[in-house]
This record gives structure tokens, C-alpha cells and sequence, in this order.
């Protein structure tokens, strides 16, 4: 199969849907891979190793759309992008479709075939190509939300472990999942008081196992979410509904009533946000003050760690490229469910039914389609 990789595009973009190790692994196997120029320049990666793995290097992104049958990157395709898909072609990719309808639109009118990485399963119910981003975004976000709490940023003023004789902020995490998990570790390490609030007691108790005393596990109701976030200095949104857009947890009037200076960090900004009054922001301009609040709401929070971010997802994707490279992508659904779960897309059609639901659109089973 040939396989093209483009370099990204949105703002602040630095990730790269295949290192050179990964290119060396599917020429092994009998592929042939278009790399655009510099597509990997800023993680470190350079044409040069991407030459030597065995890549093909072009000078443009419409090079790789228009001779690529499978198109690998990290982030949804931007509009530009999305013109030059072509029928019955493979995108793997994170896609994020619940909120994004205008991109969902163009995806169908293209006739692709896209995959997500964000709604592929494992046999343990996990989601392994969202995990390691997930790790990623739930330990940047204690940073950001520290350095957001700085006066300079509109924050309170408070260090996140105070000092001795001055209290620690209070961090509130909305979501015991992979990215709330990473996110409280990383609290408790710059000793915070943390609190984690999750709907699901099985987790609560994992984590109470887990962290011990050092963490408080708060069983999820309207209640619960209103005390301990309106004392907050610090709110980490972590909830994920697969594939679905995201709940308002924080209602507007709640930010209105939390601390001056305060801050939210959502993390399920791609899949719309948790707090009613987030909107997605870029690394460029991270942050936006509402009603005295700090948000920030960067969508794509990895790109700013491209370099171990490109790693730690490519070590879980590639097992997934050359099943879909090694056996065409109908035998390879056909073998694994799993990777199933992850079509969103099909030559015109919505088959996930929690993406469907959050665009208001016609389900279509994938096992149908691709049967018929």
C-alpha cells in the first residue's frame, strides 16, 4: 500500500503521524510511504532519517494526497485538506467529529473512508490510540493550570503546593479516566489537595487503592460538582464520552459564582468542553478570562511536548497503519472489531453511533455498510 504523511497544518501543529522508525517498519513490510518535506523538521526529525528509514520525500501536501491510498496524520484535516480527499481513500487520523459538523460534512461529501484514532477500542474496553495523548494532556494540564494561576496571567496568585504556613490551591478534577489520572498524579506531586470527582465507583475505588490518602474521591452528582468546584482554585474538565460530544458539567452561572482568578483547564475541549463557557483556543493565544475565570482551552494540548507526544502515539498507532497497509482495510476490519470501532466514516455515510447522535445525523452500523 502506498501511504503518504503530510505535514500538519493547524496552528501550532508540531506532531508527525509517522516517525521514521515507524516508515522503516511499513517499507519492511513491503509498503511504500510519501513523506512531505519537513514534515517531522520541528520534533527533531529530519528529511534526512526519513530518507534513510526509506521514505519518499515530495515537496507538497497535494503530492501526497493525490498518490497516498491511506493518509496518516495526528489532527482532524483542516478545510484545505479536506478538499483533496478523494473517494475510497483511507484517513487514519484523530478526527473529533461530535463538535465539528462542518468537518463531518466535508468528510462525507469526500466519499473517504476515516478512521479515528480516538474512538478505536481494545479487548479491555480501553481506548489505546486516545490513552497515550490522554497521559500527555492530563499531565500538561496541572502545568498550564499552575502557570495560569500566576497573577501575570490572570490568575490568583497562588502556587499550587503553597509553602509552609500558607495553604495549598485546591484542585478539582472532573474525571477519574486516563487524562484525570495523570492530571491528579501530577497534583499531588507538586503537593496540591486534590479532589477527583467521577460518576463511575469502580474507578473512585481504583484510584482511592491507588493514591491513597493523599486523595479525595468524590462520587459525581449535580451537589458534589457545585461545592467542591466553586471552591476551587484550580478545575481540570477530564470527562469523555467516546466519540460524543462532551457534558456541561459547569454551568455558566457556576463560573459566575467561583473564585476571581480562578482557572478551568478543559482537556475535552476537542470533543466540545465540559465547562459551558469554553471555547477552543490555540497555543498561540491560550487563554481567555470570563466572568474573572482563567480558561484555557488549547485543542490540541500535546503539540506544545511534539517530540515525546509523536512517540508516545506513534507506539500506539503503528500496529493499527500496518494492519491496515498489510491486509486492506476490509480484512482488517473484518479481524478486528476493534479496530472497527474506530470507522466514523464510510464513502458517505456516519457509522459511529455516538458521533451520529451529536451531529443529529443517520447512523449507518459499520458491520452493515461494509457488509453490503
Amino acid at each position: 500500500m502506498r501511504i503518504g504523511v503530510p505535514k500538519e497544518i493547524k496552528v501550532h501543529e508540531y506532531r508527525v503521524g509517522m516517525t521514521p522508525s515507524s516508515v522503516r517498519e511499513a517499507v519492511h513490510q513491503g509498503h511504500e510511504v510519501l513523506v512531505e518535506k519537513g514534515a517531522g523538521f520541528a520534533t527533531g526529525l529530519l528529511d534526512e532519517q526519513y530518507a534513510a528509514a526509506g521514505a519518499r520525500l515530495v515537496d507538497t501536501a497535494e503530492e501526497i494526497f493525490a498518490e497516498a491510498e491511506m493518509i496518516v496524520k495526528v489532527k482532524e484535516p483542516q478545510p484545505s485538506e479536506l478538499k483533496m480527499l478523494r473517494e475510497g481513500q483511507l484517513l487514519f487520523t484523530y478526527l473529533h467529529l461530535a463538535p465539528d459538523p462542518e468537518q463531518a460534512r466535508a468528510l462525507i461529501q469526500s466519499g473517504a473512508i476515516a478512521i479515528a484514532y480516538e474512538t478505536v477500542t481494545d479487548a479491555r474496553g480501553g481506548l489505546p490510540l486516545l490513552a497515550p495523548m490522554s497521559e500527555v494532556a492530563g499531565r500538561m494540564s496541572i502545568q498550564a493550570g499552575a502557570h495560569c494561576l500566576e497573577i501575570g496571567q490572570g490568575g490568583r496568585g497562588m502556587l499550587l503546593g503553597g509553602v509552609p504556613g500558607v495553604p495549598a490551591a485546591k484542585v478539582v478534577i472532573l474525571g477519574g479516566g486516563v487524562s484525570g489520572t495523570n492530571a491528579a498524579r501530577m497534583a499531588m506531586g507538586l503537593e496540591a489537595h486534590v479532589t477527583v470527582i467521577d460518576v463511575n465507583l469502580r474507578r473512585l475505588y481504583e484510584l482511592d487503592l491507588q493514591f491513597g490518602a493523599s486523595l479525595n474521591t468524590i462520587y459525581s452528582t449535580v451537589d458534589a460538582i457545585e461545592e467542591h468546584v466553586l471552591g476551587a482554585d484550580l478545575v481540570i474538565g477530564a470527562v469523555l464520552v467516546p466519540g460524543g460530544a462532551s457534558p456541561k458539567l459547569v454551568s455558566e452561572e457556576m463560573v459566575k459564582r467561583m473564585k476571581k482568578g480562578s482557572v478551568l483547564v478543559d482537556i475535552a475541549i476537542d470533543q466540545g468542553g465540559c465547562f459551558a463557557t469554553s471555547r477552543p483556543t490555540t497555543h498561540a493565544e491560550p487563554t481567555y478570562i470570563k466572568h474573572g475565570v482563567v480558561h484555557y482551552c488549547v485543542a490540541n494540548m500535546p503539540a506544545a511536548v511534539a517530540r515525546t507526544s509523536t512517540f508516545a502515539l506513534n507506539n500506539a498507532t503503528l500496529p493499527f497503519i500496518l494492519a491496515l497497509a498489510d491486509k486492506g482495510y476490509a480484512r482488517a476490519f473484518g479481524e478486528n472489531p476493534h479496530l472497527l470501532a474506530g470507522l466514523n466514516v464510510y464513502r458517505g455515510r456516519i457509522t459511529h453511533q455516538a458521533v451520529a447522535d451529536a451531529l443529529g445525523v443517520a447512523y449507518h452500523p459499520a458491520a452493515g455498510v461494509l457488509a453490503a
